[in-house]
């Protein structure tokens, strides 16, 4: 796939620093550690390595990745390794995707309280779906969650919201059965909407008196408990938005879509139309209309292309990929077994990695084969950040900027 003409690491190299400046005092350290990260990324300041194919002799300088989540350009290997252990954990039933949205108002109090708040959506959505799904009356089973957090929408605006990636059915309350649910409907949406309403609501409220929240300029009243306490009100009447998509075809159908999300950013390089020092223009999706209108383009002041891409900066240690019920990390290899030994199918074994170590004697080989005659592409030179190579390719135009991650 050719790399797009336009890129976010170009609009932080060509505009970044006067954005710094006129914005000092007002960015945070993780955010300028993820703009220096993706203004660096694949370039000489983060070294790299020479390779060259055995057969034509055609070489390559490969810059290496800064591999941070945020950066657009770093993802698809990660997402890559990801999903080969998701793949050997998939179920042979439907699968059902659910999207939990926070309101308006908790989402302007949520880009000051990031880390309590996206914890809270994360916590209060698995528990609702987790207590509906356990109900007699409805599943009465122990199902297995996989979610993943955006806090965008399509036009870079604050929009935190939960994926969630569901198997139609679980295992019995006893553990002696596997219970699937109706091959259309998985969970009542409106009963989810509302035990996940109570949920956070309660969670919030209690994170309040705890101290755990922050609040500032026109929300700084909002300390004050009295003040909070009418903030909520209103929100305990209103409908917050559950949405129960359209099931997944298959298991194949459920990589392809987390293929696409697991690991996606604000904006991706392919959205990118142009950008000066006045303006970006980008492609964004109007998801109030249907059919073919609903596809736009969009001009930000790059000032505030820049400001948005930032705010979804998550805190550090922030994981934006969750896993409850029978798929939560401590007992998932386990209950997926007990599964499959109930869905009478055979467990599927992880793929063999190959080892991460050669003999002595054996080339470093690049992953991707020669692009001129498809031979292997051997490095023969490593280069540390900051230092040029000893090698080059024959021409400035044969030097191909490869993903190293």
């Amino acid at each position: 796939m050719p790399r797009p003409a336009l890129e976010v690491a170009d609009i932080f190299r060509d505009h970044g620093a006067a954005w710094r400046s006129a914005n000092a005092g007002h960015v945070s350290l993780d955010q300028l550690k993820v703009m220096s990260a993706i203004e660096r990324c694949r370039t000489v300041a983060l070294g790299g390595h020479v390779a060259r194919c055995e057969d034509c002799a055609h070489t390559v300088i490969a810059y290496n990745s800064c591999r941070n989540r945020h950066c657009p350009k770093c993802q698809g290997a990660a997402a890559r390794e990801w999903l080969v252990e998701r793949e050997a954990e998939l179920l042979p039933v439907g699968y059902f995707h659910l999207v939990f949205t926070l309101p308006g108002p908790i989402a302007d109090i949520a880009y000051q309280n990031k880390a309590a708040i996206y914890g809270l959506l994360f916590t209060a959505a698995a528990e609702a779906t987790l207590t509906i799904a356990a109900d007699p009356k409805r599943l009465g089973a122990r199902i297995g969650i996989t979610a993943v957090l955006h806090s965008w929408g399509s036009a870079m605006t604050h929009h935190p919201h939960v994926h969630m990636i569901v198997p139609g059915g679980g295992i019995s309350l006893d553990g002696t059965r596997w219970v699937s649910c109706r091959p259309r409907f998985f969970l009542p949406v409106r009963v989810l909407s509302r035990l996940f309403r109570r949920l956070f609501l309660g969670k919030l409220r209690a994170a309040h008196q705890a101290g755990h929240l922050a609040f500032f300029g026109g929300h700084a009243a909002l300390a004050e408990p009295r003040a909070f306490a009418a903030f909520l009100a209103p929100l305990r009447k209103a409908e917050w938005v559950v949405d129960a998509k359209k099931p997944f075809g298959g298991p194949q159908a459920v990589l392809a879509y987390l293929s696409r999300y697991t690991h996606r950013v604000a904006i991706s390089n392919r959205r990118l139309i142009s950008a000066d020092k006045t303006g970006v223009t980008f492609k964004w999706k109007d998801y109030r209309i249907e059919g073919p209108d609903r596809y736009k383009t969009m001009t930000l002041p790059t000032g505030e292309f820049i400001r948005r891409f930032l705010t979804h900066v998550l805190p550090k240690g922030l994981h934006r990929i969750r896993h409850y019920g029978l798929f939560a990390n401590g007992n998932r290899a386990a209950n997926i077994a007990r599964a499959r030994e109930l869905l009478a199918v055979p467990c599927r074994a992880k793929p063999v990695e190959s080892p991460t170590t050669a003999a002595a004697d054996e080339p470093r080989v690049l992953p991707r084969p020669c692009r001129c005659c498809g031979g292997r592409m051997i490095i023969i030179e490593t280069f540390a950040g900051g230092c040029q190579p000893k090698h080059h390719p024959a021409s400035a135009a044969a030097a191909m900027k490869i993903d190293t991650s």
